[in-house]
């Protein structure tokens, strides 16, 4: 039986475990990815367990993500990472040079590498055959260590695509229409590997489109062929030498296998405020906009800049909305410049933004009250762009560009433009003055301003946890209801108590002061609980304020990974029965003596006499973890023991 592409990268990188799926694996990093946002964090970390220098054999930490420096806040944190970067010998991208996944898609990722990140975006490296993994800021700490990254293998599923994209229906498409297929919950404990003839028509950044909105399905990552567009890309960047082929064998065997024909595809859209809530932008047309974005990890490349410029050319952007653009990177700025572009965008009315991740994570461009802003972003989670009230839609360049113009959604075919014909340059302008190349100096004094707090110290479990149920939630609770993006959170996040006052004020603005009050309590939750970005703050702040037990009908990947890590106690509801019964304010117990890893988890509601049984995901060395206060106790333990300075 022949290899996929997944089980041919990870066979290599393989330190644990067997490749069968179900399984705990454990494989090492070649290469890491660190932002200013959750960076703060991994380098708390490793200044708690005393590391002096990088394990692995490439870091780098962008600058992107906290970037309005309106006091003295996100400048400490600047400074902190770089003393940490320059102590730690790991690369840093000058501030405002890029964000990180477009910048270490030109600049670092490779074929066949593994590539831990500590952000959920990071899978976006799997566009040109990387094997990339979002994960929290610890987990990230420790593949900076030298240390395993544990999982669960997944299951692969083969995406085959067939044809060849129609004019104005771009790569955003094909991730719209997967989201379409399986939903948000559709890909957890899932890999995606794409193939098909539909493949060779894509450019790296066009999948990388794709490989990077694989998150919003769940899945741990999504893998890409490396093939004659991948060297064609390497070797635009001067890097030819870390071309490799690498394709499935004929016969490999997968989990299932999802179909869709390119040429079939027609411009869609997804609704407030799900990405999976999808449709035919056709059927929505004619939505009045107050806003539109273009730019972030996702459609902010050269080719979706030229596109984009092509269909503004002569045009002017509707009075009644405004425009703003973020391209990714500062290559991608001056090679925008460079063929006129920027002019095109700025002549027809449009507002051009430094390459930053900007108003994606609502630091900076959000929308009024109750506005309607369509964007070319991942994610259109309710407040993440900065506005409590939004009505975000998401959508490819081509349709964003078009409705600017005319002031409402609007199907891009219907301008009758002439379609972009693009190539890749046979050259990239590439600045090596972006990266801080460091001078590794264990004994460099690290500044550290008074936002930055210590990581809480945990306890371990109890052998019986009581509390009040303090929340009851539905389904799909994201990382950002737990801990809130926008302009007004970001400074703060690395600032555990001082975050933890916002925590689910979305949903409930006593929650900071019941917590406090009740010092022990549980939150009960329905489908995908943690859903959407990588922020292990989401799993700090409950635990800071007591929370040692999560009750759900099931758990996202990494915010699963976040709970074990920080000391949460993930219990999974085995009925709906039982999830009914639950409501706020009743007094549980939950009898945590004895966790075995399969053996249900007795848990006793003492408001209302009812006896149940949870069931646990977890493999026992998490479960032991947890015991302990969670992976930083055992790690902190472990280090402290070896005497690693």
């Amino acid at each position: 039986m022949g290899l996929t592409i997944t089980e041919k990268i990870l066979s290599r990188a393989l330190v644990s475990g067997n490749l069968v799926k179900g399984s705990r694996i454990g494989i090492k990093a070649d290469q890491t990815l660190t932002h200013d946002l959750n960076g703060i964090m991994s380098y708390l970390v490793l200044e708690a367990i005393g590391l002096d220098s990088k394990k692995v054999e490439l870091a780098v930490q962008y600058i992107d993500h906290n970037m309005i420096q309106a006091d003295h806040k996100n400048a400490d944190d600047h400074n902190f990472i770089l003393d940490m970067t320059s102590k730690l010998g790991i690369i840093t991208a000058r501030s405002g040079s890029g964000i990180c996944h477009a910048l270490h898609l030109e600049h670092f990722a490779a074929p066949g590498k593994v590539l831990i990140g500590g952000d959920s975006h990071t899978v976006a490296a799997g566009g040109i055959g990387s094997f990339a993994v979002g994960v929290g800021g610890f987990d990230n700490a420790m593949a900076i260590a030298g240390q395993p990254f544990y999982f669960t293998m997944p299951k692969i599923v083969r995406v085959n695509l067939t044809g060849r994209l129609q004019p104005f229906v771009s790569a955003k498409n094909i991730i719209l229409e997967l989201l379409r297929i399986v939903g948000v919950k559709g890909g957890v404990g899932k890999i995606f590997e794409y193939g098909g003839d539909g493949v060779k028509t894509l450019s790296i950044s066009e999948r990388s489109t794709i490989a990077n909105m694989g998150a919003e399905t769940g899945a741990t990552t999504s893998v890409f062929p490396s093939d004659e567009n991948t060297r064609l890309w390497l070797k635009a960047f001067d890097r030819e030498k870390d071309y490799i082929p690498l394709d499935a064998d004929p016969d490999a065997e997968y989990d299932d296998v999802i179909e869709i024909h390119l040429d079939e595809l027609e411009p869609l859209i997804a609704l407030p405020s799900q990405p999976d809530n999808v449709v035919k932008v056709k059927e929505v047309e004619g939505v009045k906009l107050d806003q539109v974005m273009i730019g972030s990890c996702t459609n902010a490349s050269l080719q979706d800049i030229l596109s984009v410029a092509n269909i503004l050319d002569g045009e002017i952007v509707s009075k009644d909305v405004e425009l703003g653009v973020y391209p990714s990177t500062k290559t991608v700025l001056r090679e925008s410049f460079r063929r006129g572009a920027l002019d095109k965008l700025l002549e027809a009315g449009a507002r051009i933004f430094e390459p930053i991740c900007g108003g994606c994570n609502g630091c900076g461009f959000a929308p009024p009250t109750d506005g309607v802003s369509l964007r070319t972003t991942p994610r259109n989670f309710k407040g993440r762009s900065g506005t409590k009230t939004d009505k975000v839609y998401l959508c490819a360049p081509e349709t964003a560009a078009a409705s600017a113009i005319t002031g409402v959604i609007t199907d891009p075919r219907r301008l009758n433009k002439k379609p972009l014909d693009f190539k890749i340059p046979d050259k990239f302008i590439i600045d090596k003055s972006i990266f801080i190349i460091p001078e590794k100096d264990p004994k460099k004094k690290v500044r550290k301003g008074p936002n930055i707090k210590p990581i809480p110290e945990f306890a371990e479990m109890e052998d019986v946890t009581r509390g009040k149920v303090i929340l009851k939630l539905g389904n799909d609770v994201t990382t950002d209801l737990i801990c809130p993006a926008g302009a007004l959170y970001l400074p703060i996040r690395s600032n555990i108590p001082e975050m933890s006052k916002h925590s689910f004020k979305l949903v409930d603005e006593t929650f900071y002061e019941r917590a406090k009050a009740f010092g022990k309590s549980i939150i009960v939750a329905g489908h995908n609980y943690g859903q959407g970005s990588s922020r292990e703050q989401a799993a700090i702040i409950p635990r800071y304020l007591g929370i040692t037990v999560i009750m759900a009908k099931s758990f996202a990947r990494l915010h699963l990974a976040n709970l074990v890590n920080w000391g949460i106690l993930p219990l999974i509801f085995t009925n709906d029965e039982d999830y009914n019964s639950v409501d706020r304010d009743d007094l549980l117990s939950v009898e945590t003596m004895n966790l075995k890893a399969g053996e249900p988890v007795k848990v006793v509601n003492l408001s209302k006499g009812k006896t149940m049984y949870l069931s646990t995901p977890l493999f026992q060395e998490d479960l032991d973890a947890i015991k302990k206060g969670g992976f930083v106790n055992v790690l902190k333990d472990k280090f402290k023991n070896k005497g690693e300075n």
